[in-house]
């Protein structure tokens, strides 16, 4: 609940953020597969940072437990997603690429920062 982790972000913060993030790709990879093409974040949402925003803004109310429950009923729901994909659907294509982007290569940055953050504080 601490925030300072990344800027202001608690790891709470951060739970929410992510989970955002592959709610996106439940709501986006669908629509890929069947040819089309997500909106821009830059025309729906003034732009990712304020999509970011009004994201983590919205659950700013939830209990701690409500946060963890939702990233891991999301999660779970991308691996089923994921796992229920025909393999040539997936690889080297805009799928692949939304997936990394929103998922996967999303994680090591927000682990690193909670790492540091816990460094840090267990010095201090």
């Amino acid at each position: 609940m601490e925030s300072g982790v990344t800027k202001a972000w608690s790891v709470r913060v951060i739970l929410v953020h992510v989970t955002s993030w592959e709610q996106e790709t439940l709501k986006h990879l669908p629509l890929i597969l069947k040819g089309g093409r997500p909106s821009l974040y830059s025309a729906t949402y003034a732009g990712i940072n304020a999509f970011n925003a009004q994201m983590t803004a919205r659950k700013t109310h939830l209990p701690l437990s409500e946060v963890r429950r939702e990233q891991s009923s999301t999660h779970s729901q991308v691996i089923a997603f994921i796992e229920s994909t025909p393999q040539d659907k997936v690889g080297g294509t805009r799928f692949h690429r939304r997936l990394r982007l929103d998922t996967y290569g999303h994680y090591p940055k927000h682990t690193e920062a909670i790492r540091i953050w816990r460094v840090r504080r267990s010095l201090g």
